[in-house]
């Protein structure tokens, strides 16, 4: 445990952001997967809408740092090419 008062409070502030950063990778990886289950339903607009939100929610976490913006990028990729498989 530190005993200097500014790495007590370094900590606290690195575990409140590693909290925060897990909670946004997950809800990527529900709003990910909500997108397929919904294109495999076969329900077009919908399923554009559950992509759109997908990729929005990771270009959020590219923008404040969570996720890499390249990692971001190939994941939006991938997950667009998944959708329309589901769907075609």
């Amino acid at each position: 445990m530190a005993n200097i008062r500014s790495q007590i409070k370094r900590n606290r502030q690195n575990e409140a952001r590693r909290r925060r950063n897990l909670a946004v990778r997950s809800e990527i990886k529900t709003r990910a997967k909500r997108a397929l289950v919904v294109a495999a339903a076969g329900d077009p607009d919908a399923a554009a809408e559950a992509l759109r939100l997908a990729q929005r929610r990771i270009d959020t976490a590219a923008a404040k740092g969570v996720v890499h913006r390249r990692t971001a990028a190939r994941r939006k990729s991938r997950l667009a090419r998944r959708v329309d498989a589901r769907l075609g």
